[in-house]
């Protein structure tokens, strides 16, 4: 799921905007709300099949309580960006036509789609590891994966559903670590490697976690008001209901629209230059 409305293009994310990393939701026939399964929790307030149609999605393949998500207990959709997988399978993947209109393709449809959801999250990534300044070193391998990753996202529906995309990942991911740790280098002391570590409503309050590795870290609920993030590797940390107040993540890699959608920050709160400020900070 994800809150229908138009994408207000990224400033210094030209190349992702050129790649259509970037959401539009304008552009896509709601095949968040419709392929994706959620279950009720505090993200959602209902359960929904994958391959059903949320209640809330209008015959224009609008969200009908965009204005109002949070307050009506679907937090969850206002968080989620698909980097721009939705309106390449529905403009590009299947030519324009819709689930609606043309029902005999819609179980394809929402089969590629989480598919695609991968690859154009993985080349969001790769995209920005190759723009690293200290990730020289391994830049032409990192473009050469940019240039399979946008070839395989422009690949017809059968070729997309045979990829292996867990052994994808896995040979992509390890040159992410490569350029994270490159650019984690570049920090003025040694980080620390809190690598997968639980850290759920840690106490962080000015904490220096400058070059810290927190790559699939939970920091639900963490308290990281005025904290140093600076050339931190924040790829799959969980920030959901983090207190980022104050913080400075000016230099960290691989911070993603959505992990600070789900976090809390304010108008002090330093961020880098290619992602905006979420609308529902204070």
């Amino acid at each position: 799921m994800s809150a229908r409305q138009e994408s207000t293009p990224v400033p210094g994310a030209e190349g992702r905007r050129s790649l259509g990393l970037v959401s539009d939701c304008g552009d896509c026939f709601g095949l968040c709300c419709v392929a994706l399964p959620f279950a009720a929790s505090s993200d959602f307030a209902v359960d929904k099949a994958a391959g059903t149609a949320c209640a809330q999605l209008r015959e224009d393949f609008r969200c009908g309580i965009h204005a109002r998500l949070r307050e009506s207990g679907f937090p969850g959709c206002t968080v989620f960006d698909c980097f721009g997988a939705g309106q390449k399978v529905s403009r590009h993947t299947f030519g324009g036509r819709d689930w609606r209109n043309h029902p005999d393709s819609a179980r394809t449809m929402f089969e590629v789609f989480p598919v695609m959801l991968r690859l154009h999250e993985l080349l969001w990534y790769a995209t920005e590891a190759s723009e690293l300044p200290a990730a020289v070193p391994i830049r032409a391998e990192l473009r050469e994966i940019c240039a399979e990753l946008d070839r395989l996202s422009r690949a017809e529906a059968a070729e997309l559903l045979a990829l292996d995309v867990p052994a994808l990942r896995e040979r992509v991911n390890s040159f992410l670590l490569k350029a994270g740790e490159l650019h984690r280098a570049g920090a003025p002391r040694k980080g620390r490697d809190h690598r997968g570590a639980d850290l759920f409503g840690a106490r962080l309050r000015r904490a220096d976690l400058r070059g810290a590795s927190l790559r699939g870290a939970c920091l639900v609920a963490a308290d990281l008001r005025g904290a140093d993030l600076r050339f931190a590797d924040l790829i799959g940390a969980d920030l959901r209901d983090a207190d980022l107040a104050g913080a400075d993540l000016t230099d960290t890699v691989f911070l993603t629209r959505s992990q600070l959608a789900a976090a809390r920050g304010d108008g002090r709160t330093r961020l880098p230059p290619a992602l905006d400020r979420p609308a529902h900070w204070n």
